[in-house]
Order: structure tokens, then sequence, then C-alpha cells
């Protein structure tokens, strides 16, 4: 299928419309804090997830406020996240020059793709009795370190950076919204479309599809955080490298981001 029609097709996904996250969502939202939920948890090989009627007790960190809360966070870090991928190819699209005729489809997309997961999130967060956070002032040069409305090649590299950014850190708040599972599979959809955004922007840039090593693949020391532990080879105890070798081994897994280094990179463009 072209690239551009299925990235089309999932930017259309009733999940993300205005209509199912009052239709579909809403009335699971609801029941949020009435039945009992598994605590959050690290996703890893191996990992279960215990349907609610076997669930064990949650522990008093995990009930209540402290569960919506860990939810919501989550959600509110998604959210910031959007709102600057959002923004950046607002401003990309609308700079005259910048982006060649023959790559502005693509970031067309991106862009719509971007404005309904700001919007779901919103709605989401708004349907848990949480008030979504507001949009920060950014300024995508990081004092002085960019310039990626002048520059296309620094477009570029931004983008793919934020992409990045934006698949680890989904899978790196996987655990936390496990206590809502129409949260979970909207997360899961959310993760799957920015991967395919960050793809297609590394490729863009001649880079293969997927990360290589720790920096990422041609791209500048100024990026090196969205990349740190990316070279890693172990997993679950086995080393994927063993087998296939270190660059192939590390490849062959995509690193989760704490929430702490994801809101860090985020920072370096928040004024």
């Amino acid at each position: 299928m072209n690239i551009l029609k299925l990235l089309d097709k999932l930017s259309h996904d009733n999940f993300f419309t205005a209509e199912a996250s009052r239709l579909e969502t809403i009335t699971n939202m609801s029941l949020f804090g009435k039945k009992a939920a598994t605590a959050a948890a690290p996703f890893g090989l191996g990992a279960l997830v215990v349907s609610p009627a076997k669930a064990e007790t949650p522990t008093k960190e995990f009930t209540g406020t402290a569960l919506k809360s860990t939810l919501t966070d989550a959600l509110q870090l998604a959210l910031v996240l959007e709102y600057l991928e959002n923004e950046y190819y607002a401003l990309g699209l609308s700079t005259a020059g910048l982006i060649p005729n023959s790559d502005r489809p693509v970031f067309m997309q991106i862009s719509k793709h971007e404005s309904a997961h700001v919007s779901f999130l919103k709605s989401t967060l708004t349907s848990l009795g949480t008030t979504p956070g507001a949009k920060p002032t950014f300024d995508f040069t990081a004092n002085g370190s960019f310039s990626p409305f002048t520059d296309y090649n620094q477009f570029l590299v931004l983008a793919q950076a934020f992409e990045d950014t934006g698949v680890r850190a989904y899978k790196g708040q996987a655990g936390n919204v496990m206590s809502n599972k129409v949260v979970l599979q909207a997360a899961l959809q959310i993760h799957s479309v920015e991967a395919r955004h960050a793809s297609q922007v590394r490729r863009m840039r001649a880079n293969k599809g997927w990360i290589e090593l720790a920096n990422g693949g041609n791209m500048p020391s100024a990026t090196d955080p969205v990349y740190a532990g990316e070279d890693n080879v172990n997993q679950s105890g086995y080393n994927t490298g063993s087998l296939f070798g270190t660059a192939a081994g590390s490849a062959a897994y995509d690193e989760v981001m704490s929430g702490s280094d994801a809101q860090t990179i985020a920072s370096l463009f928040i004024v």
C-alpha cells in the first residue's frame, strides 16, 4: 500500500475522531475506579496481563487517586509531546519555501495525524475528570542550537528526533496506562503511527527505517539523548547480539524511554 494512503487511513481511524471519543470511549472511561485493575508493570518478554476477575487486590499506592494520577500523568506527558510535534509540523508547512513540493504531502499527512492525537488526548483527559495541560510555548531552535525553519536538512533532523522520541516515550508509558484497556488500546494505536512517521522521516534522510545503535544513525551529537541506551543488546537476560552481531541485535529491539527522560528532551524546546 502506498505510504501516504496508509498514513491517511490510520489518521481517520474511528478511535481518534470526536464522535468515537464520545460514543465509544467515555462510557468505558466512566468505569475507571469502579473495577479492580492490574497494577502498572513494566513490559518485557513474558509480561502477563491479568483479567480483572483474577487480579490481585491492588496495593494502596495503585488504588483510587494514586492509580488515576499514574494514568493521567502518562497522558499529560503524551499530550506535551503531541503538542510539540503538532506545532512543529504546522510551522514547517506554513514557512514558505522550506519544505520541497515533493515532500509536502508527507508532512501534510503527518501534521493531520498529530492534530488528531492532540484532540484525542485532550478529550480523554477531560473524560477522566482531568484538565488537559495547556500547550507550552515552544522554541524549536533550542536556544539557538538549531535552525529548522531556515534549513530543510535541520528540519528533517528534528522531525526524526521528535518522532523517535515519541516512539520510545509511548513504549515507556505503556505500563502506566494498563489500568484502562481503552486508553491502552489508543496508546498502542498512536504508538504504531508514530513509529510509521519515524520510519518515513528516517528514510527521507537516507537512513534505514529502524534505529541503528546509540546515535540513531546520521544524527548530530545534540540529539544523543534521544538515542541513549539504544545500543542495548540484552533483552530479558538474553544477549541478542550473540547470535546476530551487536548491530543487528541492537536494532532488533527498540528501547523504552522513561517519562523523566522524555520530559528532559521536550524541555529543551520549551520556553
